[in-house]
């Protein structure tokens, strides 16, 4: 199994596309989120609504609250569904064994139901806000008084926000005490087993921890993503939401990466919550001027967690993704490990295929795709391109052939033209592919490539096979070759993709060539579509090329 790296797991977060190592090691699927919804009139009111908490069987919504009929300040709430497929009810206040005066804020549940962990500054405490929680039999009894979670958990200074691992052995929370790093910064405290003492708190360190105020939002089921929210530099707003991982439980957590402008706004985004089975955020705006489309005051959303079951990239679920699964069934396989959702577990096999039987035969709307130019244009110089703005200037004496494309129509190039596009990316970014249907070309002749940068895919001067520039920079930088052969008068799809670790050519299909790359030369020129990266006259392509994509994710064609 070929570690991703860090450049996998970075770029992809940035893009909104989560592609994360998770357990022994092993990277697992690419996955994205959906448009945040807002849960509506129901469970959010005028009043505030936030720290949203779904246990695990996903039929009750915990919240705390300063709407109209409670205690206090916040309260805890909660609203019930009779199937996950149902509306949230009317929401139901916890009671005065549950809420104060002094507020109750920020609940979560561990994954048993048993346990119900807030936080107040209700009397009883060592000082400031605590940590409390209650406890039931079982999840149909009502919930005893709270207890004070106790030293040396809590402290003279505040403790806020607890998070429960799902092995109950850690709980997660954000302190202002001394030994921080001026702030609020996340400790963990942990136990041997449930039922003993917690052990002194650890603060995460400066990997984890910002000069700004950071606070833990829950932590997946696996244990190995810890989502927060902090007002840190690199965020679309005030508070964002971010996310580290670690390779096992006793690893090290990573440097946080944001989720991304689909999930962050321009406000304050906070307390992300992860349902238990992995198909959704749930979170709140957090501090006026809140979220548009909202009802007032905090209000509490969702964004579906969709996972990346396009395999081969051609933007349809179907018989072709199923077999790229088939052929890698039993094996650790990241791009088709999605199940359970969409985290995966380190082996393709019946979960995966459960996922993915629940989008065969839709079209889907890649996010991972950054670039495509269909040419499919008719006429003019401009050849557009659908996923953005990085439109192509047609230079030279070109012809558009709309009826002889292998999708649709293509462009024809006479070994003196090609299309100028601006960047699309930076190859030393992170993982990547860029795909293109040709026909034609001879020796030495260029697919695509970048300005000042490398040919990415073209043809083996000596022999006309296809190759690839892309490499390292220096002299440790070596270029890709195969034995494939495709100036042969028929339309062949080509590819390149590397994963941040892996270079791959493919060709019909077909993987012709691999090595070990663990870094790409950086460069942000534009692409050059028909040409090399110095326009020599000896490198314009001769032939058609048709549909050019490029993913910010490693594709399996």
């Amino acid at each position: 199994m070929k570690r991703q790296g860090s450049y996998r797991w970075r770029l992809a977060l940035v893009s909104v596309v989560v592609a994360v190592g998770l357990g022994g090691g092993s990277a697992k699927a690419d996955f994205t989120f959906g448009e945040p919804t807002n849960l509506g009139p129901i469970v959010n009111s005028s009043s505030h609504e936030e720290g949203p908490y779904i246990p695990p069987d996903g039929l009750s919504l915990y919240f705390s609250s300063t709407r109209s009929g409670g205690h206090g300040d916040y309260d805890l709430w909660v609203s019930k569904r009779p199937t996950i497929d149902d509306d949230w009810a009317s929401p139901i206040n916890l009671g005065s064994e549950i809420n104060s005066s002094a507020g109750e804020y920020e609940p979560y549940i561990s994954s048993d139901g048993l346990d119900l962990y807030f936080y107040s500054n209700r009397s009883g405490g060592y000082g400031s806000y605590d940590l409390w929680v209650a406890t039931r039999q079982n999840v149909q009894d009502q919930w005893s008084a709270p207890k004070n979670v106790g030293s040396p958990i809590n402290s003279s200074r505040g403790e806020n926000d607890p998070v429960i691992s799902a092995d109950g052995l850690e709980i997660y929370f954000d302190s202002n005490r001394s030994g921080g790093s001026g702030g609020w910064d996340i400790y963990v405290g942990k136990r041997q087993t449930i039922g003993r003492d917690w052990q002194n708190p650890v603060n995460l360190g400066p990997m984890v921890n910002s000069p700004a105020d950071d606070t833990p939002g829950s932590i997946t089921a696996d244990g190995l993503m810890l989502f927060l929210y902090s007002a840190r530099s690199g965020g679309y707003g005030g508070r964002d939401i971010w996310v580290t991982r670690r390779e096992t439980k006793n690893s090290p957590w990573e440097e946080p990466v944001n989720l991304g402008p689909t999930v962050n706004s321009s406000t304050d985004d906070a307390f992300p919550r992860i349902s238990f089975d992995g198909r959704w955020l749930y979170f709140s705006d957090f501090y006026a001027p809140y979220r548009p489309g909202g009802f007032g005051g905090e209000d509490i959303w969702q964004a579906p967690i969709i996972p990346i079951v396009d395999f081969n990239g051609d933007r349809i679920v179907d018989a072709k993704d199923m077999c790229i699964m088939v052929d890698h069934w039993g094996e650790d396989y990241p791009l088709c490990d999605i199940g359970p959702m969409p985290w995966g577990d380190g082996i393709v096999d019946v979960e995966d295929l459960k996922v993915l039987a629940e989008y065969v035969g839709e079209e889907v709307d890649d996010p991972t795709l950054l670039a495509h130019w269909a040419l499919d244009e008719t006429a003019g110089i401009v050849a557009i391109e659908t996923e953005g703005a990085a439109h192509g200037i047609v230079t030279g004496a070109a012809v558009w052939q709309p009826e002889d494309g292998r999708v649709a129509g293509a462009l024809e190039l006479s070994g003196s033209a090609c299309v100028k596009t601006r960047c699309a990316l930076n190859p030393a970014d992170g993982p990547f592919s860029v795909l293109a249907w040709v026909k034609g070309g001879s020796p030495g002749q260029v697919i695509i490539s970048q300005k000042a940068g490398a040919n990415w895919l073209l043809l083996d001067p000596a022999t006309g096979a296809l190759m690839s520039d892309l490499k390292s920079g220096g002299r440790s930088g070596t270029v890709l070759y195969s034995d494939a052969i495709i100036a042969d008068g028929t339309w062949h799809r080509v590819s390149f993709t590397w994963d941040g670790s892996t270079r791959s050519l493919y060709v019909d299909d077909v993987l012709v060539a691999e090595d070990a790359q663990d870094k790409l030369a950086s460069c942000t020129g534009g692409l050059n579509i028909g040409a090399g990266y110095d326009m020599s006259p000896d490198t314009y392509w001769t032939g058609l090329i048709d549909d050019i994509r490029i993913y910010n994710r490693a594709v399996k064609p």
